[in-house]
């Protein structure tokens, strides 16, 4: 649950990351498959119905879509989330309890929050001043690294799904699809499926141009449609940099029922 809410202002990327990183300290760096899947599919079922919690939603908030026709997607995301939250749950704590006890040396980085915030509204001024919201991005990430040094130690870990991942938007961008079928519940729901294999960055992009359809519906099942294999959200293949067992497992088959 605190994956789904992070995710619906930080992004499904981060919020996954965010999600597996406590997964490994409370239990005690013994998380199972399914968990992880479930943690990739709450984060993508909390960005559905938000503009900022996921680049597709982000696309059609840019394109001039109000995100008040974005907001319905959390009527069947919520409904996922309850699902998947208990029977993951239940597994993983078969697996391996959480750990009760607080640990004593914790403590909050208020320097890194600040950061995150600043990339945030960065992230927003850039699309409302500029219509460039990766250039508000940058500059936060640029203007952040004067409060804390980025951990450039991570970058080598995280190289080979950076690089996986921009392959699979590439070779979905290539792909001779100039047009989808006429907009209505049956498109968009195969369109969630479909999302599973194909980047649903560029479905989106064609169902924009194309128009009609309902875009509540549209952003949760693209959005939520990649928790179905391991490469079919950025977020499942982001966190296969910190759990490198996900990728050979299929992590997203443990959430497909849902």
């Amino acid at each position: 649950m605190l994956v789904f809410i992070l995710s619906s202002f930080l992004d499904n990327i981060a919020a996954a990351l965010i999600g597996g990183t406590i997964a490994l300290v409370v239990f005690r760096r013994k998380v199972h498959i399914g968990y992880i899947a479930a943690l990739v599919a709450a984060s993508n079922a909390g960005g559905a119905g938000s503009v900022l919690g996921d680049t597709t939603t982000t696309m059609i908030w840019i394109e001039g879509v109000s995100p008040l026709r974005v907001l319905p997607a959390y009527v069947a995301a919520v409904v996922a989330l309850l699902f998947l939250a208990w029977f993951a749950s239940r597994q993983q704590d078969r697996w391996q309890p959480i750990q009760k006890d607080p640990m004593g040396d914790a403590r909050v980085d208020w320097g890194r929050i600040a950061v995150v915030v600043l990339i945030l509204v960065c992230a927003i001024a850039g699309n409302v001043l500029l219509d460039l919201p990766g250039a508000g991005v940058w500059a936060g990430i640029l203007l952040g690294a004067l409060i804390r040094r980025p951990p450039l130690h991570v970058l080598r870990g995280a190289l080979m799904g950076t690089v996986f991942l921009l392959s699979l938007v590439t070779c979905a961008s290539l792909m001779p699809v100039d047009e989808l079928p006429p907009a209505s519940w049956v498109t968009t729901l195969s369109l969630g499926f479909l999302s599973a294999v194909f980047d649903n960055i560029p479905l989106t992009k064609l169902c924009l141009e194309q128009g009609g359809y309902d875009w509540g519906m549209l952003a949760y099942t693209v959005g939520y449609g990649g928790s179905m294999t391991w490469f079919g959200s950025s977020a499942g293949v982001a966190i296969c940099n910190t759990f490198p067992s996900a990728g050979t497992s299929g992590p997203g088959c443990a959430a497909a029922g849902t």
